[in-house]
């Protein structure tokens, strides 16, 4: 069985790796006949937000870089597509395994289509409901032409029958980040900001923000600082800025001895700050994962979410993008009436497991 795998962005690294390893160990071990090309198109170049992602995570390089970074989503997806087209023709595959919602995942889920290769589709099904989100559109095309979905919670299998598609494709195996979060705890590493601060277990609160809805108004941008900083008590405030965010910031003024903006952390460092910090602000969606399966508090400034078992089951809750609204969750917070979480079904390291063995099955019914 021959699978490519394709990685575009710092989401995908984490989804991908444990899955590798399966397929590794299981080659290995069992003497399966299952190969794998590995395609990173290179939506994210900058070594932070890529690269140091590969090391950490044990991930191979690439057979293949498709260097398709940088433009408007429109030039990223023609770039990923005329790129992987030629890939995809020059190294035949028996499937296409595309993971999340980034550009890379659609483009190269339409290129493979088109070259009637079937596509897996990990992480399939989950819906926010805003158009106005890219990555939403991402998940409808993708899920739109996937031949095998495999999800991460029973709200996903519910919207894709929904969407007409019959329960023998659907495949409900858990959470692959939660696969790496798990497997890689043990080797979480200290930043240089924990001891330059003098930090403490839950004497901070670590920040994202990287959205259009956030970021993108000046005013918006200014007015959410500034009450992040008025309710946050004496914390300190970490923020690894995403460089999209850093562009604006840098402009509107912002200081405060409490606030401090570094650079973009690797994923050991940066799960390290999450696991003891009093809590998490944020606007991504994985990192609310994260959080929940960690138990740490975490503020999410959006309107909606396509990780509704974060809120449900998790430590996760919404309070829009009005910078009012974030008083009332600190206060919540620091008042120690924050929620705890609960377990989230499969969400238990052995997702990646599930994965693969379903593709060596349905591999063997085909042939």
């Amino acid at each position: 069985m021959r699978i490519t795998i394709v990685a575009g962005a710092r989401p995908n690294f984490m989804k991908i790796a444990p899955i590798i390893a399966v397929i590794e160990r299981k080659k290995k071990v069992e003497g399966l006949d299952i190969n794998f090309r590995l395609i990173h198109t290179g939506q994210h170049y900058d070594k932070k937000m890529s690269g140091d992602f590969f090391i950490q995570l044990g991930i191979p390089e690439p057979n293949f870089n498709l260097e398709a970074g940088g433009g408007s989503q429109s030039e990223q997806t023609a770039a990923i597509m005329i790129r992987f087209e030629k890939e995809l023709q020059e190294n035949p595959a028996d499937l296409v395994l595309v993971v999340g919602d980034v550009t890379s995942t659609m483009a190269c889920a339409i290129v493979a289509q088109k070259l009637h290769v079937k596509v897996a589709h990990v992480e399939a099904g989950i819906r926010s409901g805003d158009w106005s989100m890219p990555e939403e559109i991402n998940r409808l095309v993708t899920d739109s032409i996937t031949n095998y979905f495999f999800t991460t919670s029973e709200v996903a299998n519910a919207n894709l029958r929904s969407s007409g598609i019959e329960n023998e494709r659907i495949f409900f195996v858990g959470n692959t980040m939660i696969d790496t979060l798990i497997s890689q705890r043990a080797n979480f590493i200290k930043p240089e900001i924990w001891d330059r601060l003098g930090l403490t277990k839950e004497n901070y609160i670590v920040m994202t923000l990287h959205r259009p809805a956030n970021v993108d108004e000046e005013d918006n941008l200014k007015n959410l600082m500034r009450e992040i900083l008025d309710s946050s008590q004496n914390l300190d405030l970490i923020f690894p800025i995403h460089p999209r965010t850093a562009k604006i910031l840098a402009g509107l003024g912002i200081s405060d001895p409490r606030l401090h903006i570094i650079e973009p952390l690797g994923y050991l460092e940066f799960n390290y700050l999450v696991e003891r910090a009093k809590a998490v602000i944020t606007d991504s969606g994985g990192i609310t994962e994260e959080t929940s399966f960690m138990g740490i508090p975490c503020i999410t400034l959006r309107d909606n979410t396509e990780r509704p078992e974060t809120i449900t089951l998790g430590t996760n809750e919404l309070i829009g993008t009005d910078p009012k609204a974030i008083k009332k969750a600190m206060n919540k917070l620091f008042s120690n009436e924050w929620k705890k979480g609960k377990e989230i079904p499969l969400w238990d390291g052995k997702t990646s497991e599930r994965i693969v063995d379903a593709l060596i099955k349905l591999f063997k019914n085909e042939n």
